[in-house]
């Protein structure tokens, strides 16, 4: 017995040395929820000012104008007492702005429009329901903007579900394209009522919009939106195109001249998370034809996320997910030429987002929203690449987490990439454990980002691990066929990569191997849940927000038109792929104890799927807990909630990898 005790005594002289070690997460959660996210930065169309959207308290925030040459800002505002101003849009001749406002009624925006030397602002609107993405008509008579008549709940598949009640879709609420004329205020609805608009575009002379849309409930139908046109004054509907089922679009841009359409198509898993490749299509076709979208950046080895066209210079510019960073270049659409013009190891846009950049007219002067797990946000403003920064609202702001390394290796004949953030006080001397954090989509980017309240595995790098966040095939960065690489396939060859990646961390830091964990998000938490199903080479994990079994996740989720590109059938026509990978079906594997998180008004990832996880590892007497946090969407959005659930994480790595 004394020979154990003092055994096991030795054993626990490495633990003890690194929980003591650890530090209080009081001060890094402090530093996170006092920094200040710009919402928007927008570069008016001469060049002359920028335009800023800071957020404030209480999910207020507040607009500026800043003269570019130098000078004080000036407040654009509704009012003395701050309250929701967002979405600023620049008039064609740079002297107005528009925006939404809040101050009329707390939670009802309205659009505004104001001088950009200052004064009061005007109110163009007195609706009901939900507007956004005010866009000036090239003659500054008239601005643009979407609009959801009475909805009852926000938009968007990350924010809390509304509970069934009664027959189940009786009432669709549609998105629509409306023009507010500046003169008068008058609406005008003009898109058919029976469709939902999710992005739009001028047309150069103004007579025309190019938009992406589809029938049905817009949350749902994102995945299979067509690309339309519309003359301004409501009339000429037209589909110009219809994207295969494996190709998503997104950002429409009229071309210069006004005879085609851009956009980026690609295989996107979720709304908002932009990725793919630049395509062109005809604008006019004969009656009853479909125009053939053409590629015109094939094999290209990044992942284009936003466009934006710089019309008196002639050129466009785009954003890319390259090689787990951001680049910016500029297409030449005749010949196809590509000039990369800046790139770095750091994040350019808000998460989920992809608002890119802001850029004049001219090309000459862009504005970007910079950040990474050193830099706090900015706005950086000037020649792309040769930016300034114009913001110091985050001057006080400290990393309390490690240093990230950029890793890569070889998995199957792919190149993948992955980030490795050091502990917090890193010695070399010293062996610590190691958490894998998978991201969501799969169809998206883990890119160096100030940490945002919530759940963030950053923060164990304050606690005293390495975190991997690794790029798996199916991520954005390298090139469509990365992206596609695991249809089909889920945690086949994406979890292979991910293995891979444990491997050269290994390889380059002092890990212990016996104390590796594993979490995740949405894709992330299903890659937790299925990956504890396949290995026992985790001895933890925390799966939020995950998928246990496909085939009951396609009947209860709502946005199940996502899956069809990616499992190429619906499951009631092709159940087995389904089955291949879900995690239920081989669940008597799992030995690692596993904590299952999940918000119970979740549409993207319902949280059926945890209880149906957690009740099986319960019964198999694998060690488990679930915690449903009520009223919470797929984004957690009350402070309480991110905080606790972040702490619980921390707090089940710190009692399982000892």
């Amino acid at each position: 017995m004394a020979r154990n005790a003092l055994a096991a005594a030795v054993a626990l002289v490495p633990w003890l040395a690194w929980a003591q070690s650890v530090t209080p997460v009081e001060p890094a959660l402090a530093e996170i929820a006092a920094t200040r996210w710009p919402m928007q930065a927008a570069v008016s169309p001469d060049g002359s000012r920028l335009a800023l959207v800071n957020a404030v308290e209480n999910d207020k925030s507040e607009i500026y104008l800043v003269r570019l040459a130098g000078g004080a800002p000036v407040r654009i505002s509704t009012g003395a007492v701050p309250c929701r101003e967002q979405a600023v849009a620049w008039s064609p001749d740079s002297r107005q702005i528009a925006f939404l406002s809040d101050r009329q009624k707390p939670g009802q925006l309205q659009l505004y429009v104001a001088s950009a030397t200052g004064g009061p602002a005007r109110q163009l609107t007195h609706l009901t329901g939900l507007l956004a993405e005010p866009r000036w008509s090239p003659d500054g008579k008239g601005v643009a903007l979407l609009f959801t008549g009475n909805l009852p709940r926000a938009a968007g598949p990350l924010d809390p579900v509304l509970p069934v009640a009664g027959v189940a879709e009786s009432k669709i609420y549609e998105q629509r394209l409306a023009v507010v004329d500046v003169a008068t205020g008058a609406v005008r609805q003009i898109s058919p009522p029976d469709f939902y608009i999710y992005e739009y575009d001028w047309s150069p002379d103004g007579a025309a919009f190019a938009v992406t849309a589809s029938r049905g409930a817009g949350d749902d139908n994102w995945w299979i939106a067509q690309l339309y046109t519309l003359a301004s004054d409501g009339s000429g509907w037209k589909s110009v195109y219809r994207p295969p089922v494996e190709r998503q679009i997104a950002v429409p841009r009229w071309s210069f001249d006004g005879r085609s359409i851009l956009f980026i198509g690609g295989l996107m898993s979720d709304e908002g998370s932009t990725g793919g490749e630049i395509f062109q299509v005809p604008a006019e076709l004969p009656p009853g034809a479909t125009g053939e979208a053409r590629s015109l950046t094939p094999g290209m080895t990044s992942s284009a996320s936003s466009l934006m066209p710089a019309r008196g210079a002639r050129q466009l510019y785009f954003s890319e997910h390259y090689d787990g960073g951001s680049a910016i270049s500029k297409l030449d659409p005749a010949t196809g030429t590509i000039e990369r013009l800046w790139q770095g190891d750091e994040s350019i846009n808000p998460p989920f987002e992809d608002s890119g950049f802001s850029i004049s007219d001219d090309g000459k002067t862009s504005a970007v929203i910079r950040s990474s797990w050193r830099e706090p946000p900015e706005v950086w403003a000037g020649p792309i690449g040769s930016w300034s920064e114009r913001t110091r609202a985050n001057a006080g702001r400290k990393p309390l987490w490690g240093e990230a390394k950029s890793l890569h290796w070889s998995s199957d004949g792919f190149h993948v990439q992955g980030w490795l953030l050091y502990p917090m006080n890193f010695d070399a001397a010293r062996h610590y454990p190691m958490v894998v954090a998978v991201h969501g989509g799969p169809a998206s980017s883990l890119k160096p980002s100030w940490p945002r309240p919530g759940f963030n595995p950053t923060l164990l790098s304050q606690q005293g691990y390495f975190v991997l966040m690794p790029n798996p095939r199916g991520s954005y960065g390298q090139g469509e066929k990365f992206t596609r690489a695991n249809v089909k396939d889920f945690g086949g060859g994406d979890l292979r990569d991910i293995l891979a990646g444990v491997d050269e961390a290994l390889k380059t830091a002092p890990i212990d191997p016996r104390r590796v964990g594993l979490t995740g998000w949405s894709y992330g938490g299903f890659m937790t849940m299925w990956a504890v199903t396949q290995t026992t080479r985790f001895g933890a994990a925390v799966a939020g927000a995950g998928i246990a079994n496909w085939q009951s996740y396609y009947g209860e989720n709502a946005i199940d038109q996502w899956m069809i590109p990616y499992f190429g059938a619906t499951v009631y026509d092709d159940p087995a792929v389904y089955a291949r990978s879900s995690a239920i079906d081989f669940i008597k594997q799992v030995k690692t104890p596993t904590l299952v998180v999940v918000g119970s008004g979740d549409g993207e990832c319902p949280s059926p799927q945890s209880f149906e996880f957690w009740h099986a590892l319960k019964t198999l007497g694998v060690k488990t807990e679930l915690v449903v946090y009520p009223d919470e969407g797929h984004r957690f959005s009350k402070p309480t909630d991110q905080r606790d659930v972040l702490l619980r994480t921390i707090r089940w790595f710190n009692e399982n990898l000892r």
